[in-house]
C-alpha cells in the first residue's frame, strides 16, 4: 500500500505560507489527477489547489483556519488503486463520482440540452466555474455543478444551486441545512454569535497590525477644489459610458497621482530593512483598494503610467469586478508602490489611512461636498474635496510629505496639464 504525503507547493509570488480555508475531499473519498482537493489563502488570493495524483484520501493534516507553511504537509493519499480503476470501474460502486453521473434522470437531462451542451459527455468535460464555498454547498446537497446553467456570466452561484435545489425538491424543503463553510464552531453565549474570522478578512488583519507595527505612520490632510475635476470628468463621461466604462474620478486621482511621484520619487520608494537601503523604483504599480464581501482588497494596476485616461478607467472597472468577484490572482495583488483608497460616496471627511506595506504612502480620497470658500477676497461656494495622506516616517519627513500632497492637489485642480482620453 502506497502512501502519499502531498505538502504545499511552492506557489511562487514569494508566498511562504497560507491558510486553509476550504476542504473539497473528506476522508475515505476517491480522488482523480488534477481533481479539487483543497483552497489556500496566499497573500489574499485564494487558490484551489488539484491532487497531484489519484486515490483515495487517507488523512487530512490541517484544519479550516490552520496557516501551513511551504513543505507541511496538507493530505495523505493512498495510491494502492489504479486510476483506471477510478475512471472506469462503475460496477463497484467505488467511483462516487460516476455513480452520480449514471443517476442523472431524463429531465435532467433535458436541463443539459437547455444549459447549451449538446451530451452529458460535453458537459462533464467542461469544469464549472464557482467559488469554493458554492462547490461545498453543491456538494452538500447533492447536486452535480454541470447541470446548472449560470443565472448570470458564466459563474455558478451559490443562488443559482439553491434554486436548483428548490426545483428538484418541488419547492419543498432542502434535505440538508448547507453552511458555507465547515468550520469547527465554538458554542455561543446569550445574545452572541460567533463568526470565524479566517479568509481574506483575517490575512487583511494580519498585514493592517504588520503595517502599524513597523511603519511610523503620520497622516497629513488637505483640501483640494474640485470645481475643474467635476467639469473635466462631466466631458468624458459621455464618450466612457459609449465604451461600457463608468468614468469615476478615481482614475483622474491615479495619473494626478503618478504626475506627483515622478516628482518626488522618494514616495515611490520601498525600504530594504535587510541591507538598509532604500530601492528607488522607476515604475508606478498604483494599488486600489477595494470593498469586497469577504473583506477589503487591494488590486494592483502594474505600469499605470502607460495607459491613457479610459484605458485606466476600464482597467480600475475590471480589477474591481473581479475583486467582488473573488477572481484575482496572484499576480494582479502584488507588486503595489502606492495605493489610493475611497469609500466613494461613503467616504467621509477624511481619514487616516493605515500604509500597505511594503508602500511608504497611500492617498485616500473623500467626498466632493459643497462648501464656503474665498475667491478673490470673496466668499462664495465651492466643491471641496479633502484628501488625506499616510506616510512613512522613517522614509518620508512632513516636509517631503506635505510637497507630494499639495503637487497632486496641484495636478486635480488644474486637470488640463494631464488629462486626455488616451
Amino acid at each position: 500500500m502506497a502512501r502519499y504525503e502531498f505538502r504545499l507547493p511552492d506557489i511562487g509570488e514569494g508566498v511562504a505560507e497560507g491558510e486553509v480555508v476550504a476542504w473539497h475531499v473528506q476522508v475515505g473519498d476517491r480522488v482523480r489527477e488534477d481533481d479539487a482537493m483543497i483552497e489556500v489563502m496566499t497573500d489574499k488570493a485564494a487558490v484551489v489547489i488539484g491532487s497531484p495524483k489519484a486515490g483515495e484520501i487517507a488523512q487530512l493534516m490541517a484544519r479550516i483556519g490552520d496557516v501551513v507553511k511551504v513543505g507541511d504537509v496538507l493530505v495523505v493519499i493512498e495510491t494502492a488503486l489504479e486510476e483506471g480503476a477510478l475512471d472506469c470501474d462503475h460496477s463497484t460502486g467505488q467511483r462516487r463520482e460516476h455513480a452520480k453521473e449514471e443517476s442523472i434522470s431524463h429531465s435532467r437531462l433535458a436541463e443539459i440540452d437547455q444549459s447549451g451542451f449538446a451530451s452529458i459527455g460535453d458537459a462533464l468535460a467542461e469544469r464549472p466555474l464557482a467559488t469554493p464555498a458554492t462547490r461545498k454547498l453543491a456538494q452538500q446537497l447533492g447536486i452535480d455543478l454541470h447541470i446548472i446553467k449560470p443565472s448570470s456570466g458564466k459563474k455558478i452561484t451559490r443562488e443559482d444551486v439553491l434554486a436548483y435545489a428548490n426545483r428538484a425538491s418541488g419547492g419543498s424543503a432542502l434535505p440538508v441545512q448547507a453552511s458555507e463553510a465547515s468550520v469547527e464552531q465554538r458554542p455561543s453565549g446569550a445574545g452572541e454569535r460567533r463568526i470565524p474570522f479566517i479568509g481574506i478578512r483575517r490575512r487583511m488583519a494580519e498585514r493592517m497590525q504588520q503595517a502599524k507595527n513597523i511603519a511610523a505612520h503620520f497622516t497629513f490632510v488637505e483640501e483640494c477644489e474640485a470645481d475643474r475635476l467635476i467639469e473635466i470628468r462631466s466631458r468624458y463621461r459621455a464618450e466612457a459610458e459609449s465604451k461600457g466604462i463608468d468614468l469615476t474620478y478615481l482614475p483622474f486621482i491615479v495619473i494626478a497621482s503618478i504626475a506627483a511621484l515622478k516628482k518626488h520619487p522618494i514616495i515611490n520608494c520601498r525600504l530594504d530593512t535587510e541591507t538598509n537601503e532604500l530601492v528607488m523604483l522607476d515604475r508606478y504599480h498604483i494599488g486600489v483598494a477595494t470593498g469586497t464581501e469577504q473583506g477589503l482588497v487591494v488590486p494592483v494596476i502594474h505600469d499605470a503610467q502607460e495607459l491613457g485616461l479610459m484605458q485606466l478607467a476600464g482597467r480600475i472597472q475590471q480589477l474591481a469586478t473581479a475583486a467582488r468577484k473573488g477572481e484575482l490572482n496572484l499576480s494582479q495583488l502584488n507588486g503595489s508602490t502606492f495605493t489610493v483608497t475611497s469609500l466613494g460616496k461613503q467616504s467621509g471627511l477624511f481619514a487616516t489611512p493605515v500604509i500597505n506595506l511594503p508602500n511608504v504612502a497611500i492617498l485616500s480620497i473623500h467626498q466632493i461636498k459643497p462648501r464656503p470658500v474665498v475667491r478673490d477676497g470673496q466668499i462664495v461656494i465651492g466643491n471641496i474635496m479633502l484628501l488625506s495622506l499616510s506616510f512613512d516616517h522613517r522614509i518620508v519627513d512632513g516636509q517631503a510629505g506635505s510637497a507630494f500632497t499639495y503637487e497632486v492637489i496641484n495636478y486635480l485642480e488644474h486637470p488640463e496639464l494631464l488629462f486626455t482620453p488616451d
